[in-house]
């Protein structure tokens, strides 16, 4: 908006005076606040103004004011100065996201220290396993037809299922068609793999076809991983916060958190922008996170998005110190998962 500087000045001052101390902001605060030399009446006329636009409102209690969404909108965008992290807390992020640990372990980490760091709700998507490429796999036979699976995957984690196959494998079979995939398609994404195996099938008709026959069938769910899709940390955390006490809307919300998929959809729009984004109230789109703010970035390993993080919180939150948190744990997560990257 084009405010003039003495608007600007004022409102910077006013919002940061409400985060601070959650109170509606009176003429008298601000002509002290703001190191302007303007007498309390032409203060009051600015925050008149700033009201009718739509950037301030009066609740009917008060003669002070306090901002509005559209407020703080102004105030991320073009007033806002943010504050470094300290070297601690830098220290802190990367001591509990160590490089070499396992990629639920280091999203899990990721997700809690958001939550801890902005006491708020810290949110991470989990990537699809399919974007991970798999490094071994083996069969152990059991009972029947079933077959205990154990998959080990390139950024150290390790899954085990059991499937069950139209016909019983001996453990000849299953040694010679872990032998193949192992041989053939360690390092190879999960998707690229199965639509190799179906397309040699097809083709071949040579010896091969019962070692291929055999890793198709496996394969189909073997490689099929379906997992969490987004963990969610401190949900209790906004519990008593000001601007949440609406039992009513604190329900909506929880509600949302426990379908997920609605928050999931906001997230994953979010992993097509680069950097951080700041959804302030309605700017979601969600009717539940209608008194919230959601400050999300991407986190990335080998150049490609895996995931998106962030902070759900009332939208009277200290911005200067949740966007930096946010960005560096997008940062120090895409490190840890991407450790060739790290300088030693």
């Amino acid at each position: 908006m084009n405010l003039d500087p003495r608007a600007r000045s004022l409102l910077r001052t006013l919002i940061a005076q409400h985060i601070r101390d959650g109170e509606p902001v009176g003429s008298r605060t601000l002509a002290k606040q703001s190191g302007l030399d303007v007498s309390p009446a032409t203060i009051r006329n600015i925050m008149a103004d700033l009201e009718e636009i739509g950037l301030l409102s009066a609740p009917h209690t008060s003669a002070g004011r306090v901002p509005t969404a559209q407020g703080y909108r102004v105030f991320v965008d073009s007033l806002l100065q943010m504050q470094p992290l300290k070297e601690p807390e830098i220290a802190r992020l990367r001591s509990q996201m160590a490089v070499g640990a396992g990629t639920q372990a280091l999203l899990s980490n990721a997700s809690e220290l958001l939550s801890a760091m902005s006491q708020f709700v810290g949110v991470v998507t989990v990537p699809q396993r399919a974007q991970f490429a798999f490094r071994m796999i083996d069969f152990v036979p059991l009972e029947g037809n079933r077959i205990l699976v154990i998959l080990v995957f390139t950024d150290n984690e390790v899954q085990n299922r059991i499937i069950s196959t139209r016909r019983a494998y001996s453990s000849g079979e299953l040694e010679q068609t872990a032998n193949y995939l192992n041989a053939t398609f360690a390092g190879r994404p999960l998707a690229e793999i199965r639509t190799t195996l179906i397309r040699e099938l097809r083709d071949t008709r040579s010896e091969m076809e019962r070692v291929l026959s055999a890793a198709v069938e496996i394969s189909e769910q073997a490689l099929d991983t379906p997992g969490e899709d987004m963990l969610l940390s401190g949900q209790t955390r906004l519990m008593g916060l000001q601007g949440m006490s609406d039992m009513d809307r604190l329900r909506e919300l929880f509600e949302a958190f426990s379908r997920k998929r609605e928050i999931l959809a906001l997230l994953e729009r979010c992993t097509k922008a680069p950097g951080v984004r700041v959804f302030i109230g309605e700017e979601s789109g969600l009717a539940p996170l209608g008194a919230c703010t959601v400050i999300t970035a991407p986190y990335s390993s080998h150049g490609q998005v895996l995931g998106v993080l962030g902070v759900i919180g009332p939208t009277r939150m200290a911005y200067d110190r949740v966007i930096p948190i946010v960005q560096a744990t997008a940062d120090l997560l895409g490190q840890a998962l991407n450790p060739e990257s790290t300088s030693p």
